[in-house]
């Protein structure tokens, strides 16, 4: 800045310098005043217009080193004053970016010591959890130590006999389910079981227990239809077939006795239905307009009332074997045979097609399952209780 204003200071210096300069080529153009010349006089306006040229040159170079002046100092002015602006502003901005990074310092360190706190506070849950994972093994060691301790002290118990019964009644149960068929006598024997593992006061023996009631709830959702009941319901009906009444032709004219009334006003008629009494055990005239249908013999009788025997027997054989089909076809085939060759409308006829249409109805199947659930558990837990300590088991019951 200092440089800047000094050229402008030594400007106006050289301005005198211009002028004299001038003046002095001026007077050295002027003609020299001499002896010789007559006309001194004559040469002084034309100096005064020059010198007024000059003061006008030398007020025009006044101004436009004025103007010049004023224009360097207000250029100064700005620039010093747009310097000093730039300063404030550049001292603010990095007031403000050393308050930012400061204030962002600050937070880079408080986030840093929170998450160092969260890592602690993490690696303190995995240290308990792997603690926590270290007793719960530590435990389960425990727990199937006094597991086999208890196991132990049961196979020491004199009630163990108990198990062993109640495995002889599970399998009693399943020979009935299956090679009997009486799910009824299963179900007692299964309770019966039930009770002699209850009367223990274990708890080790409640999910075999827990089992052996859901083989009952099993065997008491099957069918519970006796095959005995229905086999004994058809050999019923089969004594009763002898008993039916069969078809026979009826003849087309037949002769109606009349009774002699004891009216003493119908003596007339009396006396006609007397002799016509009489004529008729002797001399019977009979008028037929249609064909005679031959008369069903014993032969053919016996053989329809043996085929509806042997239709019902069918199905008595069907209902104990527990096929369903087959049991449905034979009491069909058996009703076909009474409504062909019987009298419908007979009493006893109508009551033996009604017992027939209720057997047919009655379903005789039976979903009975393969296996019993608590048996193989009844059979480890005796092995593990009873065969170790008596050193026999199922294999001797």
């Amino acid at each position: 800045m200092a440089d800047q204003q000094q050229p402008n200071q030594e400007q106006p210096k050289q301005l005198p310098d211009t002028a004299s300069a001038k003046q002095s080529s001026a007077k050295a153009a002027a003609p020299k005043s001499s002896p010789d010349n007559p006309k001194p006089a004559q040469s002084a306006p034309p100096k005064t217009a020059k010198t007024g040229l000059l003061w006008l040159i030398t007020l025009l170079n006044l101004l436009l080193l004025g103007g010049a002046a004023y224009g360097g100092y207000w250029y100064f002015n700005q620039h010093s004053v747009s310097q000093t602006k730039l300063d404030t502003l550049r001292s603010e901005l990095n007031n403000e970016l050393g308050q930012k990074h400061s204030q962002m310092a600050s937070r880079a360190a408080t986030l840093e010591q929170q998450i160092s706190a969260q890592a602690e506070a993490t690696q303190d849950v995995l240290d308990g959890e792997a603690a926590q994972q270290a007793t719960v093994e530590q435990l389960e060691n425990q727990l199937q130590g006094a597991l086999a301790q208890i196991q132990e002290l049961d196979g020491r118990r004199p009630t163990d006999w108990l198990i062993a019964e109640a495995d002889y009644l599970v399998r009693m149960a399943g020979r009935k389910m299956w090679l009997e068929k009486d799910l009824r006598t299963a179900i007692m024997l299964l309770g019966n079981a039930d009770q002699r593992l209850k009367s223990l006061a274990d708890p080790s023996v409640l999910p075999v227990r827990a089992l052996i009631a859901q083989d009952i709830q099993a065997l008491k959702q099957v069918n519970p239809v006796s095959e005995v009941s229905v086999a004994l319901a058809l050999d019923g009906l089969i004594k009763q077939v002898d008993k039916l009444a069969i078809i026979t032709p009826k003849e087309a004219n037949e002769f109606t006795s009349e009774e002699v009334s004891d009216s003493a006003s119908d003596w007339q008629q009396n006396l006609l239905n007397v002799w016509r009494s009489l004529v008729n055990d002797f001399i019977r005239v009979e008028y037929r307009d249609e064909p005679v249908e031959p008369m069903m013999t014993a032969q053919q009788e016996w053989l329809s009332r043996e085929q509806i025997k042997l239709a019902l027997q069918q199905a008595q054989a069907a209902a104990l074997a527990g096929e369903q089909a087959l049991y449905q076809a034979s009491i069909e085939r058996a009703a076909t045979i009474i409504s062909d060759d019987y009298i419908e409308y007979n009493n006893d006829v109508m009551g033996f097609q009604s017992a027939l249409n209720q057997l047919k109805n009655t379903d005789i199947s039976k979903a009975v399952p393969t296996e019993l659930s608590s048996q193989a558990a009844l059979e480890s837990l005796l092995d593990s209780r009873v065969k170790r300590v008596f050193g026999e088991g199922a294999s001797a019951l």
